[in-house]
């Protein structure tokens, strides 16, 4: 799997820093920098680049002393020395001083270099992946802390997670958009005995139908037309982990099969290959829709169903955990302060009725982007009930429950205002409960 690197070349010759930039450059991904001295190469370090290549000969600042610099303030930059001298101990003095590898300039050098390059990307990818595992490994996952509230509904959801968590049976998660269903498939991984093996999580419904067998199991060089490299699918990567599927409930038929057959047999062929290979990965699942209905409707395969069922969890939407919101209110204010640097707010008692009465069609996730909405509009360290706006601005039902950024929402709704009382900004501050100065700003960046 290709990852994305930041390449510099350094050479001063025109003619064979062009050569090197345009054989490095054969990966769409990279970014590649030809730099022609020392100093141009030092002035650009703000790039941050993944590996350098460095002329022996440089003028002014030789390839040795650059690569002493660039030693004592990135000792972890891996460094290749390109140089016509072909003396043994010229290089075994350059590796010595910290140099990844040194090659002699001839006509193998372009390929010598982008295998260097290439185990310098797989060596990269595995570091990457070990700081994931580790940052994984320290994190705390008690469920309380990931999953705010203390209604009876959510506690129940806790003894079932630790359930699930314990045994290495399949986990199926419903819930209406909003719930929190990758929070809860990540703590059980987290709080299992596979805690230490991958965590791989899959939106099914964004993946086109077409990509999404090769996204899943794989698929060998020349596969098909644009399978220029093998890939590794999700099951594999998993393996010996967990796999997260969301939205299973929009898996096409014809993908459906495919998947019942591996989660049976325990084994995959990539697409265009014949190899099977052993999987051990434990499955979550997660849907909004009613499985059962679609089993019935014919759009969702019965065998496939009872084969994720596993143990299910069926996450209560917002509106049935009674004083949660109010704790979620308070928790989402905190962290918004926290996050942005602003001094504490508060949500006065007539802000917390009108949180406490809406029904929270888009659930958690809806209420975090009104309350932090709200935190944007407040003018002062209390958040009050002006501040609070939910879908009635004016769009539709779904509004405030759809992907959107805190950037958009709060544009959508200026926008929305604006169009409304013609431009009036006045007008449009007093609805909203905001200064004047932050409608005219925001007009004057261009953001409405």
């Amino acid at each position: 799997m290709d990852v994305p690197f930041t390449i510099f070349i350094v050479e001063d010759d025109p003619w064979y820093g062009q050569l090197l930039h345009y054989h490095l450059s054969q990966n769409p991904d990279d970014e590649v920098y030809l730099w022609t001295s020392g100093q141009e190469c030092l002035d650009n370090m703000h790039l941050r680049p993944d590996a350098v290549t460095i002329d022996f000969s440089l003028p002014g600042m030789g390839g040795d002393k650059l690569l002493q610099t660039m030693r004592q303030r990135w000792p972890d930059l891996p460094i290749i020395i390109i140089s016509a001298q072909s003396k043994i101990t010229t290089a075994v003095e350059l590796l010595k001083m910290g140099a990844a590898d040194y090659l002699v300039k001839d006509d193998n050098t372009k390929d010598l270099l982008w295998n260097a390059i290439q185990k310098l990307r797989e060596t990269n990818c595995l570091r990457e992946r070990v700081k994931s595992l580790e940052s994984q490994l320290q994190a705390k996952y008690d469920f309380g802390k990931i999953i705010k509230g203390n209604s009876p509904a959510i506690q129940r959801i806790f003894g079932l997670m630790e359930k699930a968590a314990q045994t290495p049976v399949n986990v199926s998660i419903t819930g209406e958009t909003g719930t929190g269903k990758e929070l809860v498939a990540k703590a059980i991984h987290m709080n299992s005995g596979r805690h230490r093996k991958p965590y791989v999580a899959v939106n099914m419904a964004a993946i086109p139908t077409e990509l999404l067998e090769s996204e899943l199991f794989g698929h060998e060089k020349g596969a098909f037309t644009s399978a220029v490299a093998r890939k590794i699918g999700k099951f594999e990567e998993a393996n010996g982990g967990t796999l997260f599927l969301d939205e299973i409930g929009d898996l096409h038929p014809a993908i459906q099969s495919k998947l019942l057959r591996v989660l049976q047999e325990r084994e995959l062929q990539r697409v265009g290959g014949n190899e099977r290979i052993k999987l051990d990965v434990r499955l979550i699942t997660a849907t909004h829709k009613n499985l059962v209905e679609e089993v019935k409707n014919k759009t969702f395969r019965e065998d496939l169903y009872y084969r994720i069922m596993g143990l299910p969890l069926v996450l209560p939407p917002l509106r049935e955990r009674g004083q949660d919101v109010l704790h979620l209110a308070k928790y989402f204010v905190d962290e918004f302060c926290q996050k942005y640097s602003k001094a504490p707010m508060t949500l006065t008692p007539g802000a917390l009725d009108k949180l406490r009465d809406y029904n929270y069609p888009g659930n958690v996730r809806e209420l975090k982007t009104v309350v932090e909405l709200a935190a944007v509009l407040s003018n002062g360290a209390e958040i009050g009930p002006g501040d609070i706006l939910f879908a009635s601005a004016g769009q539709d039902s779904h509004f405030l429950s759809t992907e959107k950024t805190l950037r958009e929402y709060t544009r959508a709704i200026v926008r929305h205002y604006l169009d409304k009382y013609d431009d009036n900004v006045p007008q449009v501050a007093q609805t909203l409960d905001v200064g004047k100065s932050t409608i005219y700003k925001m007009i004057q960046d261009g953001e409405v």
